[in-house]
């Protein structure tokens, strides 16, 4: 074997190591996201909760891995998000946004962690209410959940990608929703959150990717959008994106002082992951002496770069006004013995105006998510002496139509 090859080995889920960066990540950002979920509360800036679960990942990577021999990259994979009502994705405001959270609002928190590159990423949705969540909100809520533990199932070894895109629109129309267009699964490697295995969330003539199968030992960002509208968001307002990705296969003379400072500064803070504008300490540095003038200033500096390629922008998208989105994503690890979800959060209390009677989708949300052991493997016995094997998952619980996270 030879040296490249025994260290793609050692990057993938047959290192023990791997998989403790990934559960370490997904762990750090499962407990994250509890904590903004804490911090959203009425009249609360958007802005001061995305940077509390940016600052408390920073805050535990960096507890980690301080005594080994290389630099251990790690931090924040993808800013937090936070998406209110129709707004459907990638909402993290600059400090000068005062938008605040207002009582009933749903909301849907998107955020990553990383170690070492190993990415884990989650994406919850919230109301912004006590007791349970009832009518239309309810059912996006559960159509989202649902459509999510039937991806799981169906993520696994020997199944297709266009496999999972049929059923999550099966689940929606189930809901009387719509899985929202141009969302993609993607597969995760070591510093890549975008690669080049994924799974449409709809499938047109317009929108087309590549036949892959899952196999194992791989790892995967399941991403759920649905929507109570016709699933096509739009862009309304540019200057309400902030969140970027540094385009490494691409280069260009940038011609403006301010463009070249500013991707200067993002080739060496954020090479490879997602950043928010927000955490770009090129963009404070110029707001020392001028905030309103110079914001302008590095935001004009940053169009230059997105416009010769340089950067990949993560547009805030928006279904019409009165439509509810709701998001679930979660990471999952094809592991020998089955898929491993390592990020998640339990859902309030649901009460859908919608059921599940579709005989299929049942079947699906009836699999397993482990794989059950050649020749027997471990049993136990019953209340009343019925073997039962330890390999398989429990399904999901039927009795609450998707509502209750399992």
């Amino acid at each position: 074997m030879s040296d490249e090859e025994r260290e793609e080995k050692e990057l993938d889920l047959t290192s023990p190591e791997v998989v403790t960066k990934y559960k370490g990540a997904a762990e750090i950002v499962n407990k994250a996201l509890q904590l903004v979920i804490s911090e959203c509360k009425p009249k609360a800036k958007i802005v001061d909760v995305c940077e509390k679960g940016d600052s408390f990942i920073r805050e535990q990577t960096a507890n980690m891995y301080k005594n080994v021999k290389r630099k251990i990259e790690r931090g924040v994979a993808f800013p937090t998000c936070i998406s209110v009502n129709n707004t459907v994705c990638h909402y993290s405001p600059l400090a000068s946004d005062d938008t605040i959270l207002e009582e009933g609002v749903i909301l849907k928190i998107d955020m990553g962690c990383h170690i070492d590159g190993f990415i884990a990423v989650v994406a919850h949705t919230h109301v912004l209410q006590e007791g349970p969540v009832k009518g239309r909100a309810a059912d996006v809520i559960a159509a989202a959940n649902t459509a999510a533990e039937v991806a799981l199932r169906l993520v696994r070894p020997g199944k297709k990608n266009k496999d999972v895109t049929e059923a999550i629109q099966k689940v929606a129309t189930a809901y009387d929703c719509k899985i929202v267009e141009g969302v993609l699964s993607h597969q995760l490697k070591q510093f890549v959150i975008d690669g080049n295995k994924v799974v449409l969330s709809v499938s047109n003539p317009e929108t087309r990717v590549d036949e892959a199968e899952f196999e194992e030992n791989e790892v995967y960002a399941v991403d759920i959008v649905v929507s109570t509208g016709d699933g096509k968001p739009k862009l309304l307002d540019e200057k309400q994106t902030t969140i970027y990705k540094r385009a490494v296969d691409r280069n260009y003379h940038l011609k403006m002082k301010a463009s070249r400072f500013i991707f200067s500064e993002i080739n060496q803070k954020f090479p490879i992951m997602p950043f928010s504008a927000r955490l770009e300490k090129c963009l404070t540095f110029y707001l020392l002496f001028c905030r309103v003038l110079e914001e302008k200033r590095a935001r004009l500096g940053l169009v230059e770069c997105v416009n010769h390629d340089l950067l990949q922008p993560y547009p805030v998208l928006h279904e019409k006004p009165g439509d509810l989105v709701a998001h679930i994503k979660f990471t999952v690890l094809l592991m020998p013995n089955g898929s491993d979800r390592i990020t998640s959060h339990a859902l309030q209390e649901l009460q859908p105006t919608k059921t599940i009677d579709d005989p299929e989708i049942k079947a699906w949300l009836a699999l397993g998510t482990k794989t059950k052991k050649k020749g027997g493997g471990k049993k136990k016995k019953g209340k009343k002496g019925e073997k039962v094997d330890a390999a398989d998952a429990e399904p999901m619980d039927e009795s609450t139509n998707g509502a209750v996270a399992a």
